[in-house]
């Protein structure tokens, strides 16, 4: 087993060079594992090929995009990427045992044992071929899709709940992967195509019935989604991020839309689409046919809709209509977004044929989503909330809803990754400044840039100096932010959530926000008392 995806040991094993002296029952269990091995010709349509060199017949024993992770048998997919080349690597590959090389381009010369197949598109010949090799594991199961800026982790957490009673429900998203037998944590909101298809097989199976996942912008435009079959495709909204990447705002909608329209190689049967959010108005009156249209919202003429929403300290009640009926609901889930985010779960179970009026029964046993408005209770006579928010919309809406129910001070700790989005640095300390009495402005994952850059970029938001102060160690803004706090008070630490690491250049250092919390807020009370 390799991380989270399972191998075949006796086919590696098989691939493995020869012994010296291999006995005559080694050889004939070698060769009847041979026979029964896969070959690369059965995944390929004849189409997908520009040029072959060497044969078309040979057995593999799985698939790889990074080479680091090749074993004897691999069929090794050399991918262009936007950091690195995947064709620098096919002699790291084949030195590991890669029998066969997928690529754009062929080598003047290639050794006599590897194949080397040329295809037009190598990120999009991975997800067809890994669909194929992982047996359609997405037609076995209601695939579920979740997109948008904001809410994706927790949507997809509270439709897993909700669906997740009598039937196995499985999940890929930022926190971890479920896959039905056991859960790992994740290491990417949407994976490569050869992992969400090797995953999801895992899940069909374990038992389950369904699939749930966030799917990012980047998952969709790196072709990673390609050729999979939502059942069901969620909208939450769309705010500006990163433009590093997609460069406008509206670039950045055209690819979320391709999740709706066919763009990603077929349509989903439903969409759920946030009536609340422009984006979300303008993508429902663009849905092509043959696609079912379910909106949420608090606008009226949502199907879904959230009416005499009353936002608390501890919780958040709201009317609940539905084209079947209506119900008060009581959610634990604090914050209009929350409200949001609640309503796209229960749209999205509502469109699979789930009763409101049962399911919501579960609300109350839902726990949270680890890092999003997560409260850190130490005894402190004051409230600490950890979060993921690291855009400004995410940071406007996450302070707007402290503000409304903190009778005192609010305070957030807050920072802006590294290697990521420029332009959004400024309007995220103009959100925090517009919302928060005081801010520490520190690091959040720097990467290989700078923190000094990230800083000069920030400060040409700043609007109000006397309210926000620069501290390069996190730890020490998140310690000095406590010592600020009295009773009543409201400390918001936003950015990383649930992450327990903080990464500079090459290095990744563990760093947990909530367990920082834990040991200052301790390591204060001892000294106090």
């Amino acid at each position: 087993m390799i991380g989270y995806l399972t191998q075949d040991y006796s086919l590696i094993h098989a691939f493995a060079p020869r012994a010296a002296r291999r006995t005559r029952q080694e050889n004939h269990v070698r060769n009847r594992v041979f026979k029964m091995a896969p070959k690369i010709s059965d995944y390929f349509a004849e189409e997908e090929i520009v040029a072959v060199k060497g044969s078309l017949d040979r057995p593999i024993s799985g698939l790889v995009m990074d080479s680091r992770r090749v074993v004897p048998g691999t069929l090794f997919f050399a991918l262009p990427g936007l950091r690195a080349d995947g064709a620098t690597f096919v002699d790291e590959a084949i030195a590991r045992g890669a029998v066969g090389i997928v690529t754009n381009r062929l080598p003047t010369a290639a050794p006599a044992r590897v194949t080397f197949i040329q295809v037009a598109d190598p990120r999009a010949t991975l997800a067809r071929v890994a669909q194929r090799y992982y047996k359609f594991p997405d037609r076995e199961l209601g695939v579920i899709g979740v997109t948008g800026t904001n809410g994706k982790t927790t949507v997809t957490h509270l439709i897993k709940h909700f669906l997740d009673g009598d039937r196995r429900v499985g999940l890929i998203g930022t926190i971890n992967y479920d896959l039905g037998a056991r859960t790992v944590p994740s290491f990417r909101t949407t994976p490569e195509s050869v992992d969400i298809f090797g995953m999801m097989a895992q899940m069909r199976d374990a038992g389950c019935h369904q699939a749930v996942m966030e799917v990012s912008s980047h998952g969709i435009d790196q072709q990673r989604v390609l050729g999979l079959q939502f059942g069901v495709a969620v909208f939450t909204n769309l705010t500006r991020d990163h433009l590093d990447y997609h460069k406008t705002l509206e670039a950045y909608f055209a690819v979320k839309t391709r999740l709706f329209n066919g763009g990603t190689g077929s349509a989903p049967k439903v969409a759920v689409v946030n009536l609340d959010d422009p984006y979300g108005e303008k993508l429902a009156a663009a849905m092509p046919a043959g696609v079912r249209s379910v909106t949420f919202g608090e606008n009226p003429k949502a199907i879904v809709r959230a009416e005499q929403v009353n936002l608390g300290f501890k919780n958040s009640t709201f009317r609940l209509v539905w084209p079947q009926g209506e119900l008060n609901v009581d959610s634990p889930l604090i914050g209009r977004y929350n409200v949001s985010n609640l309503l796209a779960a229960i749209a999205t179970a509502w469109s699979l044929g789930r009763d409101p009026a049962v399911f919501l029964t579960r609300l109350k046993a839902f726990r949270g989503v680890p890092g999003r408005m997560e409260r850190i209770e130490e005894g402190q006579p004051f409230n600490v909330l950890v979060d993921y928010a690291h855009t400004d919309d995410a940071l406007h809406n996450a302070l707007g809803m402290l503000r409304a129910i903190t009778p005192g001070r609010l305070f957030v700790v807050f920072g802006c990754g590294g290697n990521r989005d420029r332009t959004k640095r400024p309007l995220m300390v103009k959100a925090v400044q517009a919302a928060a009495d005081f801010a520490f402005a520190t690091a959040d994952n720097p990467r290989s840039e700078a923190l000094a850059r990230i800083f000069d970029d920030m400060r040409s938001g700043v609007t109000a100096p006397d309210k926000i102060t620069w501290i390069d160690d996190r730890r020490r803004a998140i310690s000095l932010a406590l010592d600020a706090c009295k009773p009543g008070d409201s400390l918001l630490i936003a950015g990383k959530g649930h992450e327990s690491y903080q990464e500079f250049a090459d290095t990744v250092s563990p760093f947990d926000d909530r367990q920082v919390v834990r040991e200052l807020i301790g390591i204060k009370a001892i000294k106090s008392g």
